[in-house]
């Protein structure tokens, strides 16, 4: 029997975010006869919707919305939900789908399985959720009892594979919003525009080893050769080397690059909590006996201020 899946498609600065075509991918998991429907927020989304069919949607229907806060969006949900009677509505492990699921669980009824990173089939034919706890250190099993189950997931852990030109429906689908108790006036962003630390591939980070708010930019550099990000360990943050929006960790964003590269950081517990899914991780550090040493697969006891410079230059030369 077809299973109906729902996704909500995320979006950051008008561009979908790479967790939304990954959530249809994530769909993919739970069952083989599926139909998947994503909700895109917005007006005149044609473009962004074509790209999540060609991610694999079967049906996206836009709502034509100008509330862009997580209160719209669960009652947006919530009545679509209703309309569409799906099995599983799957989101992004964001700071939005972490404040959105959990409210469109109560009003939907639903269970929640958050921070998902392997969905698997059975033996006996059930689906089973695997997500982190006590900070990284161990890792349980889930499994939804009732429908529709509501699952989010952490962002690069399930491939999207893009099929350019593929077809489907698009819906488009006015709503109105009932009055909020809270409204949104305006978003400062307090840094500058860089790749997204939740979802980058390469991810250079700094600790208190690096010593200095300056010590920061040989990390930049690095960073934009390998068409990265920076992070930072709470240390660094603490000590005004950087902004908290940079900060991994236990108290700060949990990532999953394909590379990690730790500079200066020592390792930790809840710094590893943050990162240490990482695909690769490389660490350098001048102390030999750093706990971070223990999770990394590649280790460079050295001086960062020799050794990042160095990296950087011969990324640089295999560019050319």
């Amino acid at each position: 029997m077809t299973q109906k899946m729902l996704t909500f498609a995320e979006q950051k600065d008008s561009v979908l975010r790479n967790v939304a075509l990954e959530a249809i991918a994530a769909a993919k998991y739970i069952a083989t006869d599926i139909f998947v429907v994503s909700i895109l927020m917005g007006t005149g989304e044609h473009e962004k919707a074509q790209q999540l069919i060609d991610a694999g949607a079967d049906k996206v229907i836009i709502v034509d919305t100008s509330d862009n806060q997580v209160e719209a969006y669960v009652h947006i949900l919530e009545a679509i939900s209703q309309s569409e009677a799906p099995d599983f509505i799957l989101l992004g492990h964001t700071s939005v789908g972490r404040d959105l699921a959990p409210r469109l669980a109560v009003q939907l009824g639903s269970g929640l399985i958050s921070d998902c990173i392997r969905i698997e089939q059975t033996s006996a034919g059930e689906t089973v959720y695997t997500r982190p706890i006590y900070a990284g250190k161990a890792f349980e099993q889930k499994k939804f009892t009732a429908h529709p189950g509501i699952i989010t997931i952490r962002a690069n852990n399930f491939s999207s594979f893009i099929t350019e030109g593929r077809s489907g429906e698009i819906v488009e689908n006015k709503y109105t919003v009932p009055s909020l108790a809270v409204k949104i006036a305006e978003i400062v962003a307090n840094v500058q525009k860089t790749v997204d630390l939740a979802e980058a591939k390469v991810i250079v980070s700094g600790g208190r080893g690096v010593k200095s708010a300056e010590g920061f930019s040989i990390l930049h550099e690095l960073a934009d050769v390998l068409g990265g990000a920076v992070g930072a360990s709470r240390g660094a943050c603490d000590a005004d080397y950087c902004d908290y929006t940079l900060q991994i960790g236990q108290t700060g964003k949990v990532v999953t690059p394909d590379l990690y590269i730790a500079c200066g950081i020592s390792g930790a517990i809840q710094h590893l909590a943050g990162m240490s899914s990482s695909r690769v991780i490389v660490a350098i550090n001048k102390d030999p006996e750093a706990p971070i040493f223990q999770v990394a697969d590649y280790g460079i006891v050295g001086d960062l201020f020799e050794v990042v410079p160095m990296l950087t230059s011969a990324f640089r030369g295999s560019e050319r």
